[in-house]
């Protein structure tokens, strides 16, 4: 039996929690905030409750394997409902289709709304994304991972480490099998899941596009943040002690060089066998260790890699839509089951008519904000190219989550997430750190109003429904998860290296493991659940 301290209360951090004392351990979880889940967060005001994290689901049974495994079901009341479409996508030339789970309604509706064979373009990628899926989803998502044994599974598996490489970055796989440039735009999509740039992202992440639709996307009824509380019941239950407000400032270590322990912002200290940090790498190797005899030993690890992108939310408080012709509830043209709406309203969606290659033009269907929206630019590459060099982008993608869940909202109102990529927070920008002072004064409301006039050019003027908003800013984020910059993945794939060897959940400080979106197996909740298990398998039972 162990003593156990874990830093950071995230998704990653208590799901180790929990199998941590479901193996007999003796465990605390010291969190910074007041709140649990890290960046699967909450807010509330007036009625109207928002996911301030992740807000799409996917591989379930990652998070019904941790419950099973650690003594029983999923908690009374923790639903995972899946979602079709899981989102529609809409383009700047007014065309769009919806990302339907079944792969013959999702063909059938690439060749019904892009132009003939596009579905058949897409499966053809997918093919080759679902044999990458199998080739790493046993041996790089399940195991702990290290320069020596990715080399050492090239050596057995040449050409499945040829399959993963091919085209060599996202980019250039989209371009292998799509003609179409909607179909890429929505492929390289998926390089932002991990904080990256298609364009430098290695082409493995095509398995992301599989795994979404092969596994569906879900949604918890009542918010996602539910998901967190769950994981902390359950670590609870198997005696975990969970303390909120008592930010980790060290990880001590004993004269020969294994953690021991934690100091605590107010001059407490916890003894520990052993220390599982859920907070960025770079946080620990660059703070936590700082000061002590673990100076400079995290970057011996690998070499810098691009910081992911970050970004910027706005919380969206609507009432109902009381114009004339209005339907007076909230939402009610808005869905997708009111194909006229949009022409009644005057909203030029879904009109163009574009040429694209390897078929004539077809009009795209008429847009409707469903649970989940992405509303891409008419330069992609302007985007990333701002994000990555520290700049606020002028017309950035737009995702909107808009979830027709009644108790998010008050009666007919709802309670829309919204999201754009945007550069880390870097109070003083320079050489060592790019970004966007995101504290200037003025800077979050006047991007706001930029974000809500851009959606309204593309179909989605919810201006006079807007009760209120709040913003969410990489400078916010950096406060409230201690994630440097407020980079949301940590570090970005950019670059196979990146992408594959990211720190380690073992470090090279005996007694510390690295858990959580920063160390591998990467970011987004299935992943960081997964790293919990493998650092879970890692310390061993008591």
């Amino acid at each position: 039996m162990a003593r156990i301290v874990v830093v950071g209360a995230g998704v990653g951090g208590l799901a180790a929690a929990a199998r941590l004392a479901a193996a007999g351990h003796v465990v605390t979880v010291c969190e910074q905030s007041s709140q649990i889940g890290g960046k699967l967060g909450w807010y509330s005001r007036d009625g109207f409750s928002f996911d301030t994290g992740p807000s799409l689901l996917t591989m379930p049974e990652v998070f019904e394997e941790l419950f099973t495994a650690t003594g029983g079901p999923p908690p009374a009341g923790l639903e995972f409902r899946r979602l079709d479409p899981i989102a529609t996508y809409r383009f700047a030339d007014g065309s769009g289709f919806a990302a339907r789970a079944g792969d013959d309604e999702f063909h059938a509706e690439l060749d019904d709304t892009l132009y003939d064979g596009a579905g058949e373009q897409w499966a053809r990628f997918d093919a080759h994304a679902a044999k990458v899926w199998e080739i790493t989803r046993d041996t790089f998502l399940g195991q702990p991972m290290s320069a020596g044994r990715l080399a050492r599974l090239a050596g057995r598996h040449p050409g499945g480490i040829t399959a993963v490489a091919a085209g060599r970055t996202l980019r250039g796989l989209a371009a292998r099998y799509l003609t179409d440039e909607r179909l890429r735009m929505f492929a390289e999509r998926y390089a932002t899941y991990t904080g990256s740039d298609p364009r430098r992202a290695p082409a493995a992440l095509a398995v992301i596009a599989h795994v979404e639709r092969r596994y569906g996307g879900w949604y918890v009824p009542g918010g996602l943040f539910q998901l967190g509380e769950a994981i902390a019941q359950r670590a609870r239950e198997r005696r975990a002690r969970i303390r909120v407000d008592a930010p980790v400032v060290a990880i001590t270590r004993e004269p020969g060089g294994r953690a021991d322990g934690v100091m605590l912002a107010d001059g407490g200290r916890l003894p520990a066998d052993v220390v599982v940090a859920n907070a960025d790498a770079d946080a620990v190797y660059g703070g936590l260790l700082a000061g002590t005899r673990g100076d400079g030993v995290g970057r011996r690890l690998m070499p810098r890699p691009t910081p992911s992108l970050s970004g910027f939310a706005l919380l969206l408080a609507l009432g109902p839509d009381t114009r004339p012709g209005g339907s007076g509830e909230a939402g009610d043209a808005d869905r997708p089951d009111d194909p006229g709406a949009p022409e009644a309203r005057g909203r030029p969606v879904g009109l163009g008519r574009p040429t694209v290659p390897g078929g004539p033009g077809k009009p795209g269907k008429p847009g409707h904000p469903g649970h989940h929206t992405v509303l891409f630019p008419a330069d992609y590459d302007a985007e990333f190219d701002a994000v990555f060099r520290g700049r606020l982008p002028t017309d950035p993608t737009v995702y909107v989550c808009a979830p027709p869940d009644p108790t998010l909202a008050p009666p007919g109102c709802e309670a829309w997430f919204v999201l754009v990529n945007a550069p880390p927070h870097a109070p003083r920008p320079g050489p060592a750190r790019t970004g966007v002072d995101w504290d200037r004064p003025g800077l979050a409301a006047s991007y706001a109003e930029r974000v809500l006039d851009l959606m309204a050019a593309r179909g989605l003027d919810v201006r006079h429904r807007l009760r209120w908003y709040e913003t969410i800013t990489p400078a916010d984020l950096e406060r409230r998860t201690g994630t440097p910059g407020g980079s949301i993945y940590g570090a970005s794939s950019n670059g196979a290296r990146a992408a594959f060897l990211r720190p380690a959940n073992r470090t090279s400080v005996p007694g510390l493991f690295l858990v959580g979106g920063s160390s591998h197996p990467g970011g987004g909740l299935p992943l960081v659940t997964l790293s919990a298990r493998i650092v879970a398998d890692l310390v061993g039972p008591a």
